[in-house]
């Protein structure tokens, strides 16, 4: 589903990733852990399009994202990918509901199909009553949630999630970490985490474990 061989990067003369290797199949809940500084954002952000490797293949659902560049890699990233941050990056002039329809209409998608399928996910996450509330009048937890939604509006096929709970109490980070089983057993959705969180690494299905650049 997910391939990356021999990915390679460098910033100036830092070397960050060091020729990693790895497969996410369907359906998986697969996280990255490892000391600060040892490459797994940058990792994840090259896996997700967000960044170019150096040296190095990429292939989602058998597609060489090598191959796509510019306007034709922004369409890929917007259909195909999903993202969610530690800071949930919601734009504050916008409704719940109007931050999780932003990607949908984006690909061109009928805002009225959108629109439904935005309602769908917030009363899949229990967020009905704060469709119409923007980012400052929902919690932390409700404003992850929203972003996980957003993530998911494009039905894609994996999501990249960067210390997603890191910006969360115990209590939410749980409920989070569960949300993520969640869609996985009722949309068999494929994740791939960064995370330093142990409770969330030992429920994934596999743990890759990086140090100094390279999965261990």
């Amino acid at each position: 589903m997910l391939v990356g061989k021999n990915i390679y990067k460098r910033y100036g003369t830092l070397e960050v990733l060091r020729g990693v290797n790895l497969e996410i199949k369907k359906g998986e809940v697969v996280s990255i852990v490892g000391p600060s500084g040892c490459g797994k954002s940058t990792l994840l952000h090259i896996l997700g399009t967000l960044d170019k490797p150096d040296m190095g293949q990429i292939v989602i659902n058998n597609k060489n994202i090598s191959d796509l560049s510019g306007n034709k890699l922004a369409s890929f990233r917007n259909k195909h990918i999903g993202f969610v941050f530690q800071f949930h990056h919601l734009l504050p002039e916008f409704t719940a509901l109007e931050n999780i329809c932003i990607p949908g209409w984006l690909a061109d998608r009928g805002k009225i199909e959108v629109k439904d399928k935005a309602k769908q996910l917030l009363n899949m996450l229990g967020l009905s009553e704060r469709a119409e509330n923007k980012p400052n009048q929902m919690s932390g937890g409700e404003q992850q949630r929203v972003a996980v939604a957003r993530a998911l509006i494009n039905n894609p096929d994996i999501v990249f999630a960067d210390e997603p709970s890191g910006n969360l109490d115990s209590a939410n980070a749980k409920e989070l970490h569960q949300l993520f089983f969640d869609l996985r057993k009722q949309f068999n959705q494929t994740f791939l985490i960064v995370t330093h969180n142990e409770e969330l690494s030992q429920l994934s299905d596999r743990v890759l474990h990086m140090k100094d650049g390279k999965i261990v």
